[in-house]
């Protein structure tokens, strides 16, 4: 009786483990179909400095450092090895989409503007339509508020301010004085 109860429980733990390994196969599988079906969310990924059509024809050779920087930014990467070189470079990256890389190299000559490379490169308005491309477009809702919403939120008067007090002429030090 002993043994045949032991053979019993052997029995059901072999069909059980065998049970388990094929549920574990047929979960991998489900899982496998399942994952090739939903992808995951990957944000736009925006990086470096946009530079516009409009903004690279405004460059006129013979501009100053500071006027090119009034036009263009900061530029991404300057070296101390090329001083006299700027490089702007802006990369777009969207699921689904070959990603997007532009440069524009600035050259100077004695602190003065002297050529532009440049990629071909978008309008303004042609770059923000790209950034929207792909998304589905809804209905704008109307934005109103009723004639007693407004009564509401209307301010009966103005807030009071008073004025600040003027700033002293001269500030402590900031550390104590050693001596």
């Amino acid at each position: 009786m002993f043994n045949s109860l032991a053979r019993c429980v052997w029995l059901s733990s072999l069909g059980g483990l065998f049970v388990t390994l094929s549920a574990c196969g047929s979960v991998d599988g489900a899982s496998n179909r399942l994952v090739s079906v939903v992808t995951p969310y990957k944000m736009d990924i925006v990086q470096g400095n946009f530079v516009s059509r409009e903004q690279a024809a405004a460059l006129k050779e013979g501009m100053s450092r500071t006027q090119v920087r009034d036009i263009l930014g900061t530029p991404l990467l300057t070296s101390i090895f090329h001083a006299d070189r700027w490089d702007y470079v802006f990369t777009f990256k969207r699921q689904g989409l070959e990603s997007q890389a532009r440069r524009v190299t600035v050259f100077f000559k004695d602190d003065v503007l002297a050529k532009v490379q440049a990629d071909a490169l978008p309008t303004e308005a042609e770059f923000v339509a790209s950034l929207d491309s792909g998304r589905k477009a809804s209905k704008v809702p109307v934005l109103e508020m009723s004639e007693d919403s407004l009564k509401a939120t209307a301010v009966a008067k103005p807030i009071e301010t008073k004025p600040l007090p003027p700033l002293p002429a001269s500030y402590p030090p900031l550390e104590a004085a050693t001596r």
